[in-house]
């Protein structure tokens, strides 16, 4: 390599760091200035979706306050998971519980379940998912109503074979063209 040619590959080496810290810098003070409007978003979120599935006049505690941690064993996922209770002056109404659907057809599907004190289902609400854009995805109350229809049911007991998609005999209809993602939303609810 000629001396004058090493010289320009260097200068364009200090440039090019020079830009990579710069812009490395840049990301960070972005991060740091906007985390906690991103932790205040994100609790929001929380309270939209725990609203929605608790009738907000049902109870009077601060309700993503009052959290606790399940084990993995208690639902049978690979992780803990969320438990958020409400409660009407101190008396438990209700509680809403983070599970996942694993057999997804394209994998995990982050549910919300809130079970009413009587053992009813008061609501559930998909946090997030990756199913087909179009078929799987109407297990999102903005795209279809269908994550509803769990609402106010219950299970008679443990082999309950009424909790199945109507394909496999049970009360719960599925998506034409897409019944694997109906069928992981009601066993994981289940």
């Amino acid at each position: 390599m000629t001396p004058s040619l090493s010289k320009a590959v260097s200068k364009n080496a200090r440039i090019l760091a020079l830009f990579a810290i710069v812009c490395t810098a840049i990301v960070g003070l972005v991060h740091l200035l906007t985390k906690d409007q991103i932790i205040f978003q994100q609790q929001q979120e929380l309270l939209r979706n725990l609203n929605s599935i608790i009738a907000e006049d049902n109870y009077n505690n601060i309700i993503y306050q009052d959290c606790m941690i399940l084990p993995r064993d208690a639902l049978n996922t690979n992780t803990a998971q969320k438990v958020y209770r409400a409660r009407y002056n101190n008396q438990p109404i209700a509680a809403a519980i983070t599970t996942v659907a694993p057999d997804g057809y394209n994998g995990n599907i982050e549910l919300l379940v809130a079970i009413n004190m009587n053992g009813s289902v008061s609501g559930v609400r998909t946090l997030k998912h990756q199913e087909t854009p179009g078929l799987g995805d109407k297990i999102e109350v903005k795209k279809s109503d269908w994550i509803k229809s769990f609402t106010n049911k219950k299970l008679a007991n443990k082999s309950d074979n009424r909790w199945l998609v109507k394909k496999d005999g049970g009360m719960f209809d599925q998506f034409t063209g897409a019944t694997i993602t109906p069928r992981a939303v009601v066993k994981a609810v289940k």
